[in-house]
């Protein structure tokens, strides 16, 4: 006879989505300093964001990339892409600035309190 099954975890809450946020993420240069290339994509950035393999985070969690520094991300990971940049600076940055800022805060401080 089997044991009992373990409860499963939760899923996670859907996941904040904004496309005015992305629009406004993609209306910078390449975060890559001295980067001028285009297209802009929106990257997001998973790391610290909670969310597990085939998930992606919130859309405050994404700063703009050039489509090949977008691709390197991916090819080489993030820790590694994101080596001695302060990614969490540039995201807190794009989302102080974002037309979307007051919503920003108000959800990151209700998902900090819980």
């Amino acid at each position: 006879m089997l044991p009992a099954r373990l409860p499963k975890k939760p899923k996670r809450d859907g996941r904040w989505r904004s496309p005015s946020h992305l629009s406004f993420v993609r209306s910078h240069h390449c975060s890559v300093d001295g980067c001028h290339d285009m297209p802009i994509e929106a990257a997001h950035v998973r790391i610290g964001s909670g969310a597990g393999i085939g998930q992606k985070p919130d859309d405050w969690r994404a700063v703009s990339l050039c489509r090949d520094h977008h691709a390197r991300q991916h090819e080489v990971g993030e820790r590694t892409f994101w080596a001695g940049i302060d990614v969490e600076a540039l995201i807190d940055a794009f989302c102080r600035a974002s037309p979307r800022a007051a919503e920003i805060c108000r959800i990151r401080n209700e998902r900090a309190a819980a």
